[in-house]
């Protein structure tokens, strides 16, 4: 399933490669594409392993109040698509931006501003990369019974090979893939673990108590306010997270804006209210209480009574799916970023072809580095 899964990946970098002739079909896929890809596309960047292991294992441990990401998530999603999405798509056309730290510069008229939004967004990218790439080292490990290092390889080359080979427009058709995958992931996570459980109607009949909180309260172990400024801060970034607005940057025209508008949307409220009633099925499935939460869906997908070996595979790869689908879009930008805004601020003469070759050593070198770091990650990540 992986195999064939690698191949399809390889397809569409080499697509890409073809349709890729200057430097704005490769960091931006030449502002041509459409709803539905990058829709999906939208999706898939933010929705990282994190959204199917991290939200499932909160709600494990918060209760029903994680439920509140569904409607955060619409809510700023579709924020980000009815007021930034059509003035950025303007202006950055306008201004012949393709990064956000040059549409600072550009906008403002200040290479100043320019140079430092480049530095943060590169600082922020490697460590955001490195979790990433930690978090599907783990998983491969744990499923696939191979070494760390080895699933960090492997996640490296197959990632690295099709950003740098077919650039945005390889990445946006894979996160697509990436994220189709990711919401049947979320549909059959959601069946399995409820028909487990006793089927929808027996959710709210659950005695759930964890430390003695309720979980089927909305004040639990974190007050609810609280719960919500979590929220609000995790999914407001639609609206201001580079790897999200470079979507914006590639949508064709006003249209296809209101096509991905709708698709992005949706996949984020159907796939968001399915994962974290999870959380809570799980008291009801797992015997033992669970000291790391991050473990409740890895748990369950080794349990066969609730998932079949054939099922655990494809959940698996839907979860190494979403970690691709992150790390090419931060990886692109990275790059990107790095060398449009800091190695090459005014370099008209260079040539096209040299562009896209220095940015392609860019790629390679950002995830190479990154991966480095996942091997041996600071206690913090």
């Amino acid at each position: 399933m992986f195999g064939v899964y690698t191949i399809v990946l390889i397809r569409h970098a080499i697509e890409g490669n073809k349709k890729t002739k200057n430097v704005t079909d490769y960091f931006i896929g030449g502002r041509s594409l459409g709803g539905i890809t990058i829709g999906l596309s939208f999706f898939a960047t933010y929705s990282s392993t994190n959204s199917f292991i991290g939200f499932s294992g909160q709600a494990y441990t918060y209760g029903i109040g994680w439920l509140l990401v569904a409607p955060c998530a619409v809510i700023f999603s579709l924020m980000a698509w009815l007021i930034v999405a059509p003035k950025l798509r303007r202006f950055t056309e306008h201004l012949d931006s393709i990064t956000v730290p040059d549409f600072i510069g550009l906008r403002f008229g200040s290479d100043s501003a320019r140079l430092i939004a480049a530095v943060i967004v590169i600082f922020s990218s490697f460590l955001y990369m490195t979790a990433v790439f930690k978090g599907a080292g783990n998983l491969l490990q744990s499923f696939l019974d191979m070494s760390y290092e080895l699933a960090i390889f492997l996640v490296l080359i197959i990632v690295m090979l099709y950003t740098a080979v077919g650039g945005f427009i390889s990445v946006a058709r894979t996160d697509a893939i990436q994220g189709i995958i990711m919401c049947v992931a979320a549909v059959v996570l959601f069946l399995g673990a409820s028909s487990s459980s006793g089927g929808v109607r027996t959710l709210f009949d659950l005695d759930i108590t964890e430390a003695g909180e309720n979980l089927l309260s909305w004040n639990t172990a974190m007050p609810f306010t609280v719960l919500l400024g979590v929220m609000m801060a995790s999914t407001m970034k639609f609206m201001v997270e580079p790897r999200q607005l470079s979507r914006f940057y590639a949508i064709s025209d006003k249209r296809n804006i209101a096509i991905g508008r709708v698709v992005s949307t949706a996949a984020f409220l159907v796939v968001y209210t399915l994962l974290v009633p999870i959380g809570l099925y799980a008291h009801r499935i797992i015997k033992s209480p669970l000291a790391d939460s991050d473990m409740v869906v890895p748990t369950l997908l080794t349990n066969t009574a609730v998932f079949s070996p054939l099922l655990s595979s494809f959940l698996v790869l839907a979860m190494v799916a979403a970690a691709m689908s992150s790390l090419d879009s931060v990886l692109l930008v990275m790059a990107s970023t790095f060398h449009r805004d800091i190695i090459s601020l005014k370099k008209s003469e260079e040539s096209k072809e040299l562009n896209i070759s220095a940015t392609r050593i860019y790629v390679i070198t950002g995830a190479i580095i990154t991966a480095l770091i996942a091997l041996r990650p600071p206690g913090s990540i």
